[in-house]
């Protein structure tokens, strides 16, 4: 059905009524959202559900920072970038990311077709993160990085659950996404946050919103990463969000990274805890 649903129609009418202030509508469907989803308000800054005046207010709601403190504190630690659930994890081997049992991907599709930009990573580590619609939805540094490079890349919105990620072959590098690459004291990393059906947008802090607008072209950006312009954030700092769930891919050069044992498919992640150490 998804091959021939109007992903790209459906996924805008329903931004428009993410964004819109619809009253007591957009009360009832966040209620509903709320009891369908199972979401804890508990851990929620503003936990009334009447304090959010859109969905996009409530779906992209802060919690309470006491709630996600800072695990990764050792300077040699990586940190989860967001709540979620493991897809896959490991080693990225030549060039090709492993997606689901028979289908892998070209990591130079998935950051936008440059194989500069893919050569650093060729025989690295990634770990695919998948953001159900009850995860906070805020994403943040795994490590400190200073901003080189962000890459808009067109493309389609498959749902990315994971039924979806088990069939449809080349996923990740055929949906819509967003590439930002830093550069750090081990070398880059990058972090790809992927569109999916009825993701209103894709953000980060230095941009705010990327998509939409939605073109047919690849667009690329490029910032200084040193002097008074330069972009650094530091391990935890909020870098981007979803309005409307999707999935987060974390890619490292070899030898930079070992994830944590207990790690695998399937493993719910939370913010800020150990994703892995240095390989040094």
């Amino acid at each position: 059905m998804q091959h021939w649903l109007p992903k790209h129609a459906v996924s805008r009418l329903v931004g428009k009524f993410a964004a819109a202030r619809a009253g007591w509508f957009t009360q009832l469907f966040i209620r509903w959202f709320i009891r369908q989803y199972k979401i804890d308000m508990s851990e929620a800054i503003h936990e009334d559900p009447k304090a959010y005046k859109t969905f996009n207010e409530f779906f992209t709601r802060y919690l309470k920072p006491e709630l996600r403190p800072l695990k990764a504190t050792d300077d040699k630690q990586f940190a989860h970038p967001v709540d979620g659930a493991i897809s896959q994890l490991g080693d990225i081997e030549e060039g090709r990311v492993f997606q689901a049992k028979g289908h892998d991907y070209s990591l130079t599709e998935l950051l936008g077709g440059d194989p500069r930009d893919a050569h650093a990573f060729r025989d690295g580590d990634f770990a695919t993160i998948y953001l159900a619609p009850k995860d906070y939805h805020r994403i943040h540094m795994p490590c400190d990085g200073v901003l080189k490079k962000m890459i808009y890349v067109p493309g389609d919105l498959y749902s990315v659950n994971p039924l979806t990620v088990a069939n449809v072959p080349n996923l990740f590098a055929r949906n819509e996404r967003v590439v930002a690459i830093f550069e750090a004291d081990f070398g880059q990393f990058a972090m790809v946050l992927v569109g999916a059906t009825i993701v209103a947008s894709i953000g980060t802090v230095w941009s705010e919103t990327v998509t939409p607008p939605r073109g047919s072209d690849v667009h690329t950006w490029e910032y200084p990463t040193a002097g008074d312009q330069a972009l650094r954030l530091k391990k935890g700092e909020e870098m981007g969000h979803f309005k409307l769930g999707s999935t987060v891919i974390l890619v490292f050069p070899d030898d930079v990274i070992d994830f944590a044992d207990e790690l695998k498919p399937g493993t719910v992640t939370r913010m800020g805890t150990v994703l892995g150490e240095r390989d040094d």
